[in-house]
């Protein structure tokens, strides 16, 4: 990929593509940010280009509103956000390619920052038909003279603001994206052994390519989560009422079998933290050899916890993504907690895979600088390592 390096920017115009997608409580002019982690993470670059003389308009989404204005997905408390964390004013125009967007960068004054509003709210950002990604990323592009993509999070999506905006300017990637790039590279190409990988979140559907793809490459795996239970029900335990997807069943099969072959160490609870209903009350903690008709599992187990965190602090490089359990409930969230407290303990490179991952850990308590790495892209990062093409990446070659 092209760097920051490769261009000149002193008094252009840059097309900045962010990842802002950050989440918020609230409901209108008394919606507030919960995590500004993803803000946080575009600093560097903003303050790169500002530094070195550029004029910033900046694209970027929230949610999924899916071509439709819908008012809790605006981006004006992101900008009013991110000008008190650059300490100075960014303007914020209220379309993302109309009369308000035009007549702020008409204004960009040298040095200035302007947020177009979320780029979803137009259909064309996500439409299939790519002449009309390719018509509105022609108007995006008739903003500035450069473009710079450092949305990491939105990569693995072939959207008018990340893929074809890029391809209609000389472009380069910011210092977030090649970040995250160098990172996952040292993932897939050459970790530090031993190497372990955590996985957990809902679905085990959503993981299998990461798990078939890093299979050969890893000592150990480790499975919370609700995806757990897709593996306990393969070996034919009762899981009660949690969460399985039946149809990935025999996928899972293969999956232990090949990990069986290999000699990779699987992790799998030994005991499971249970309620009656998806609630935060009643937890009680069974065998993951017996879990009650009537119980649903909703986090691992306390040993279980305790024997992830041993393996996790033997292994030089740890990649996590997803939950142990339903973290947002106070009585599931202790397996999750124990995980992320190991990776701090991590003696080589410890990488937490976006998504709930990195809110999870930022409401436990804990501080990015604990860990090796925090990724901004849940999505995207699992892509990279299922080996896909990432088109935001392929862009900015």
């Amino acid at each position: 990929m092209k760097e920051l390096s490769s261009l000149d920017f002193r008094g252009k115009r840059v097309l900045l593509r962010c990842d802002l997608n950050v989440p918020l409580k609230g409901e209108g002019s008394d919606r507030v940010i919960t995590d500004d982690g993803r803000i946080r993470a575009s600093l560097p670059t903003i303050n790169a280009l500002l530094e070195g003389g550029a004029s910033l308009v900046i694209a970027a989404h929230l949610g999924r509103p899916k071509g439709e204005r819908k008012p809790e997905l605006s981006l004006a408390p992101i900008a009013k956000r991110l000008g008190e964390l650059l300490g100075k004013e960014v303007a914020f125009a209220t379309d993302t390619i109309g009369s308000s967007a035009d007549s702020a960068v008409a204004s960009l004054k040298s040095g200035g920052i302007v947020l177009l509003e979320n780029v979803r709210y137009e259909a064309a950002e996500t439409s299939k038909d790519g002449s009309e990604r390719e018509a509105m990323a022609k108007k995006l592009a008739s903003y500035a003279d450069v473009y710079v993509g450092d949305g990491f999070g939105a990569v693995h999506r072939k959207h008018a603001s990340v893929y074809e905006a890029a391809l209609s300017l000389p472009h380069a990637a910011g210092k977030l994206i090649a970040a995250e790039v160098d990172v996952l590279r040292r993932l897939t190409e050459s970790p530090e052994r031993p190497y372990g990988v955590v996985l957990g979140g809902a679905k085990v559907s959503d993981k299998i390519g990461v798990i078939t793809n890093l299979l050969d490459k890893v000592n150990m795996l480790a499975i919370g989560g609700g995806m757990l239970f897709t593996f306990l029900a393969a070996q034919g335990k009762e899981i009660g009422t949690s969460l399985v997807e039946a149809d990935s069943i025999p996928l899972v099969k293969d999956l232990l079998s090949r990990a069986e072959n290999l000699g990779v160490k699987v992790l799998l609870p030994t005991d499971i933290v249970v309620a009656p209903a998806f609630a935060n009350e009643s937890p009680s903690v069974v065998s993951a050899d017996s879990i009650p008709s009537n119980q649903m599992g909703l986090d691992i187990g306390p040993e279980s916890a305790r024997a992830f965190a041993a393996a996790i602090k033997e292994c030089k490089t740890v990649f996590w993504n997803g939950p142990m359990g339903v973290f947002e409930f106070s009585h599931f969230a202790a397996g999750t907690k124990v995980v992320a407290q190991a990776l701090t303990e991590v003696s080589g490179l410890s990488v937490v895979g976006g998504g709930d991952s990195a809110a999870a850990v930022r409401a436990l308590g804990f501080n990015d600088s604990q860990f090796g790495y925090i990724s901004t892209g849940g999505g995207a990062s699992l892509e990279y390592l299922e080996g896909k093409e990432l088109p935001g990446l392929t862009a900015l070659r």
